[in-house]
């Protein structure tokens, strides 16, 4: 009987907690970081933890998330700075642009976020690609909704579900999955959903909502650029793929190859994604950086830049890795490991499920990916032959749905395409939530063959 009782008072509090988080960040603007950091402690103490581990728990949780998942986004977001200021995002979309010819316009510009953004965090990719979209409006006179909605499709599905984000790699480290299959099926998955949320969709709601640029941005930010000077187009894709590229071909090394072979040892080493980033970031130094002619000095300036908007991601991430590890050292995450397993709910669902929830209530995508995995992480060893890559991409797929009036993307996206907030929720809002559904029905498709 007491046993029922403390597994009923444990998922009691772990509710209230995750209320009382949801509650900090919306209704008192507490700081996520500060919010996160809270929840944890009060976690800590009700769930019945001795002191002495509740602060240490914390901070196991804390440096866990930030020693993998802090390097990477440094490295992640130096490499697209240098990208950005040299003009290899412009390049990959001119070039792209030119290839699909004006007609076909909306598919030039999901793939061009889709490569973008790649290295690139989705905000990040979104003003760096922005301009992209005035531009080619102007020229071609087809409607910003239909040019920019592919572009948000783009940015938004690797967002969710391609390594090296941030998402990605944090239900990764949780759940222990292996980074080159999670990019791989994270690109099977990631490409159609943004065909069905981009293209296809911002065709169709075009019709309806046209849009119309502000016309002060356009005047400030549609400045063609002289594309002699822009670093080629193959160079651009070599240095942005890099990373992808080495994080695959060391999954293809472990499978193709026995334990302990030298060049599997050399390729696990290679491509594990803190080197891989480091050496495509080294690579982009002298491509994007001494081949363009631009000094060491200007160079430095731009990567101490790059870091500084960074800094608060990186704590609230550190602290969602604190809060995790609060719900699997209280028990919490046990009890509600067992009660899946008992309503015999698809971990997959259930992945989705979780983040989809604290997503709409947060506002947060990365909030949601993480505390997400944590409620989910004790499922994976209570259902033998979970597919650990599938549930990195469920969780990521239901971290990006309904955005709306409490996430950050929700008002720069109604700022730089002039339009109301009913107007936001039929275009962005509703391209969120397809691309969340839509991935989760192409993951559980794949979850039959894998």
């Amino acid at each position: 009987m007491f046993g029922m009782s403390h597994d009923a008072f444990l998922l009691l509090d772990a509710v209230v907690t995750v209320i009382g988080l949801i509650i900090l960040i919306t209704k008192f603007k507490i700081h996520p970081f500060i919010s996160l950091t809270i929840a944890a402690a009060f976690l800590g103490l009700t769930s019945g933890m001795p002191i002495g581990t509740i602060i240490k728990a914390f901070q196991d949780g804390f440096g866990g998330v930030l020693g993998f998942v802090g390097i990477i986004l440094a490295l992640g977001t130096m490499l697209g700075k240098m990208m950005a200021e040299s003009g290899g995002a412009d390049q990959i979309a001119q070039t792209l642009i030119r290839a699909f010819g004006k007609e076909r316009v909306q598919w030039a510009m999901m793939f061009a976020a889709f490569l973008v953004g790649i290295p690139l965090f989705f905000e990040i990719g979104f003003v760096l690609l922005i301009p992209l979209v005035f531009i080619v409006a102007r020229r071609t006179g087809v409607s910003i909704i239909k040019i920019g909605i592919p572009l948000l499709a783009g940015l938004s599905a690797v967002h969710g579900l391609v390594p090296p984000h941030p998402g990605p790699l944090l239900a990764i480290g949780v759940f222990g999955a292996d980074i080159g299959k999670t990019i791989l099926y994270g690109l099977i998955v990631a490409l159609p959903t943004a065909i069905i949320a981009g293209p296809i969709f911002g065709t169709f709601i075009a019709k309806h909502i046209p849009g119309h640029p502000n016309q002060e941005l356009v005047d400030q930010l549609a400045r063609e650029t002289d594309s002699s000077k822009l670093p080629s187009f193959s160079i651009t894709l070599i240095t942005v793929l890099l990373p992808v590229f080495l994080m695959l071909l060391k999954t293809f090394a472990d499978v193709a190859l026995p334990d302990g072979h030298f060049f599997r040892t050399w390729m696990d080493m290679i491509g594990h994604p803190i080197s891989a980033l480091l050496l495509a970031l080294l690579l982009s130094l002298y491509t994007f950086g001494h081949k363009q002619g631009i000094g060491s000095q200007q160079i430095l300036k731009w990567l101490d830049a790059s870091l500084a908007p960074t800094a608060a991601i990186i704590l609230i991430i550190g602290a969602g890795g604190g809060f995790k590890q609060m719900l699997v050292t209280s028990g919490v995450g046990d009890v509600i490991g067992h009660m899946a397993v008992s309503a015999q709910i698809s971990p997959i669902l259930l992945a989705w499920l979780v983040a989809a929830v604290i997503r709409i209530a947060t506002g947060s995508a990365t909030v949601a990916t993480i505390t997400g995995a944590g409620i989910v992480v004790p499922v994976v060893g209570m259902i033998p032959g979970v597919n650990r890559e599938l549930l990195v991409l469920a969780t990521g797929a239901g971290s990006l749905i309904l955005s709306h009036v409490n996430d950050a993307g929700f008002w720069l996206v109604k700022q730089y395409f002039n339009m109301t907030v009913a107007e936001t929720f039929k275009t962005w809002t509703a391209m969120e939530t397809i691309l969340s559904v839509v991935a989760l029905g192409f993951i559980l498709l794949l979850s039959l063959f894998v």
